[in-house]
């Protein structure tokens, strides 16, 4: 369902009951007594409208809240990113254990002159 159509939604449903509240009014008025008025076929209509409304809000409340999550999650998965790359700093050559250290480029190791 649309998440837009929320306020068309509960605004048909306010304008149903208050139609059907002018109808058991009426109704009333003539005389009838409450199982008459509940078997009234324009009060059933109206209530089924009523429950279309109902069913078209929680499907609204159940997509808002599937949104909600997804966005939730979405955070916390870019939170853990940023914590992993903190915690794991990216490792050298030199604190690798097990690897040796690079060499001159002229192929020998390096050596230090002896200062006089």
């Amino acid at each position: 369902m649309n998440l837009k159509q929320k306020i068309y939604a509960e605004n048909q449903k306010n304008v149903v009951e208050g139609r059907i509240a002018a109808r058991r009014a009426f109704l009333k008025e003539k005389g009838l007594d409450s199982a008459a008025i509940q078997k009234d076929v324009s009060i059933r209509k109206m209530k089924a409208e009523i429950r279309q409304a109902n069913y078209r809000l929680a499907s609204i409340a159940a997509q808002e809240k599937l949104n909600a999550d997804k966005a939730q999650a979405k955070i916390e998965k870019l939170a853990a990113g940023k914590r992993a790359r903190k915690a794991a700093p990216a490792k050298t050559a030199k604190d690798v254990p097990g690897k040796k250290k690079s060499k001159d480029k002229k192929g020998g190791d390096k050596k230090e002159k002896p200062t006089e």
